[in-house]
């Protein structure tokens, strides 16, 4: 798609091209296979978020009766309407997959009210009843990952702060920032970390100058939330902090300094909602799933983390594998001072409140 010299927005705003799209889409039907679309927000080889989405997809391309379409760099606008159109109306998908967090309300929502026979699936949102049946949000219990950067983190720190890159402080976001603190905290609760917001999900510039100013302020080890953590792990590397991954293994941009990462795998959520659709079937409203579930996994130990930091990080691994292990837990306050959770009580992964977290934790230094 990318070598072609109109994007599908432009081709789908050509009139001489509206009758092509419902031959397109009759023949499509006709044929029988399952057309599947993606769309990402960024390029697909970002070393982050759309690239996990799209190892995904290519993984998909050998299944039997399945065409894979896909648009990268497609802004979190009406744009993403226009792709969405031209996904149904040129290729015959029937079910799409508009990765970025910006594309479900309102335009996801928008489309899947104007086309009741197509399903769409989109990734963090949060889907409820009230919204068109035909739509849905996946996503994973990621924290696990950065709980487990935060254990790996704490034994390599020697200033004893971590730092954050974070795009938005939207809960998925602010739960990988407690996460990865509580972990460190875990090993050692003296630890901090602090975290600096760039604002937008894709900014490299923005990206380096908050990774510069956490070593600047002493944190020895980094990690992020950002659509590409390539410019963070290469700046932070550089400067001679260790990191820790997110999305996808960085470590072959920074080989002696990278400990490990929290990894997507979307490819299971992606094989059962094909098989519903073709078993003519309606795939799940609301999938979570983590560690134990394949949809999280860890990026293999670079050689800076110690064998005590293996041997802890592995066990509570294992812990996680069993399902049903709790990080966020009593007694437990925001960096405000105001109480979260008292002692005794916890949220599990699946918990709804994760779902619309709205602060940061005790040791965390920044704001939302």
């Amino acid at each position: 798609m990318a070598h072609l010299p109109f994007t599908r927005r432009r081709l789908l705003g050509t009139a001489a091209l509206v009758g092509l799209g419902a031959v397109a889409r009759s023949g499509a039907h006709a044929a029988t296979p399952l057309t599947v679309g993606f769309i990402y927000v960024g390029p697909k080889d970002d070393y982050g978020y759309n690239q996990a989405h799209a190892q995904a997809a290519k993984a998909l391309k050998g299944l039997s009766g399945v065409e894979i379409t896909e648009e990268e760099r497609v802004p979190e606008t009406n744009a993403v309407e226009k792709t969405m159109e031209s996904m149904i109306n040129l290729d015959g998908a029937t079910l799409l997959f508009p990765t970025s967090f910006g594309y479900y309300n309102p335009y996801l929502l928008a489309e899947a009210r104007k086309n009741p026979k197509i399903q769409f699936r989109h990734c963090g949102g949060l889907w409820t009843e009230k919204d068109p049946q035909n739509a849905g949000s996946y996503f994973g219990y990621i924290a696990q990952g950065q709980y487990l950067n935060g254990i790996a983190a704490a034994y390599a720190t020697k200033s004893k702060k971590i730092g954050f890159v974070a795009a938005k402080p939207i809960p998925q976001v602010l739960n990988n920032v407690n996460a990865f603190l509580l972990g460190a905290r875990s090993v050692d609760p003296g630890i901090t970390c602090q975290v600096i917001f760039t604002g937008e999900w894709s900014l490299a510039v923005k990206e380096a100058e908050a990774t510069n100013a956490l070593v600047d302020g002493g944190a020895d080890v980094i990690t992020c939330h950002v659509d590409s953590p390539k410019v963070v792990v290469e700046t932070a590397a550089r400067r001679g902090a260790c990191v820790c991954g997110y999305h996808v293994d960085q470590s072959p941009l920074a080989p002696q300094k990278y400990l490990t990462g929290a990894e997507w795998n979307w490819l299971p959520i992606y094989q059962d909602a094909i098989a519903a659709m073709q078993a003519g079937k309606v795939p799940q409203h609301f999938v979570r799933g983590g560690l134990a579930d394949g949809y999280v996994k860890m990026s293999p130990y670079g050689p800076a983390v110690s064998e005590g930091a293996r041997r802890n990080a592995d066990a509570v691994k294992a812990e996680m594998l069993k399902g049903g292990y709790e990080i966020i837990k009593g007694p437990l306050k925001d960096n405000a001072g105001r109480e979260i959770l008292p002692a005794g009580k916890a949220y599990p992964e699946k918990a709804a409140e994760l779902e619309s977290t709205n602060y940061l934790v005790d040791g965390v230094r920044g704001s939302v």
